[in-house]
């Protein structure tokens, strides 16, 4: 559903809002036959993400740019606003590579981005894309407001113990796991940031770490205890702990039931602090 909010022919400027996403879309001297938000490749509404996850605001057939030799040179800059107004993401030049232009019909311009670091989950953000045209005056504008939170895939337990965030990643692919669908072979590991609670000595922590996984017929798959025993008696820098541990595994294509009830487990070895993840994990 879009309604426009003000429209000017003569003066080729105009202002749409969709009243599902409220996504707000501005131009002057250039036009857009459709923009929206989209995820892995599918058309959404929704303007609420998963820590970690990617979404794209699309616009297609973008027109009006100044032809020079029959190419046109867009640029595009993305913007992060939190919730205070503060610019907590601002990108160069998307588009800064093509020195020769653009000769594409339809003109089809996207921008991405992953709600990650410095975003952060249980917040409120607004994206700002600005596309403009080098070789004229045309300019036209995205902007959304937009939501993210944690995976609530992920159960979480804490006993005096607070966190930032926790996710799964995979660095084969440099992404942040939200499905909980893992590929065979490939590097998995849980990232906790941001842990505090733990009793600290001359500004050292000492954490102790298990993982185990289990298939749906409790078949163990693996199990390690402690993770951290080799720093059980020099302990860990307070802010590397800050700033983030994890564990890591592969898992090889094997005979067994899924889903896989993943454990993982961190526990304070001056105190009682702990903290436990759950999940269930889907291998293909």
């Amino acid at each position: 559903i879009v309604i426009a909010a003000s429209v000017s022919c003569n003066t080729n400027k105009s202002a749409q809002k969709d009243l599902v996403s409220g996504l707000l879309i501005k131009g002057n001297n250039l036009t857009c036959d459709n923009v929206y938000l989209s995820v892995n490749d599918q058309k959404t509404s929704k303007t609420t993400f998963v820590y970690g996850q990617k979404f794209k605001m699309n616009f297609d057939n973008i027109q009006g740019f100044k032809e020079e030799s029959g190419n046109v040179f867009p640029g595009m800059q993305i913007f992060v606003t939190g919730k205070s107004g503060d610019t907590l993401l601002k990108s160069n030049d998307l588009y800064q590579m093509y020195d020769n232009g653009l000769n594409l019909s339809p003109l089809l311009l996207h921008a991405d981005l992953t709600v990650a670091t410095p975003i952060s989950s249980g917040s409120d953000y607004t994206m700002i894309v600005k596309i403009w045209d080098k070789k004229g005056k045309g300019t036209f504008t995205g902007e959304v407001d937009f939501k993210v939170v944690s995976n609530d895939n992920l159960k979480v337990d804490a006993d005096g113990v607070t966190f930032d965030e926790i996710y799964l990643y995979t660095g084969d692919r440099d992404e942040v796991i939200t499905d909980n669908k893992i590929k065979f072979n490939e590097n998995t590991s849980v990232i906790l940031e941001g842990l505090t609670g733990f009793t600290a000595e001359n500004e050292m922590v000492f954490p102790g770490m298990s993982l185990s996984a289990r298939d749906n017929d409790n078949n163990a798959i693996f199990e390690y205890d402690d993770l951290f025993v080799e720093y059980s008696n020099s302990g860990i820098p307070i802010l590397d702990f800050l700033s983030g541990i994890s564990s890591s595994f592969t898992l090889n294509k094997g005979e067994f039931k899924t889903p896989l009830h993943f454990v993982v487990k961190v526990w304070d070895k001056k105190g009682d602090a702990g903290i436990s993840i759950e999940a269930d994990l889907f291998p293909e």
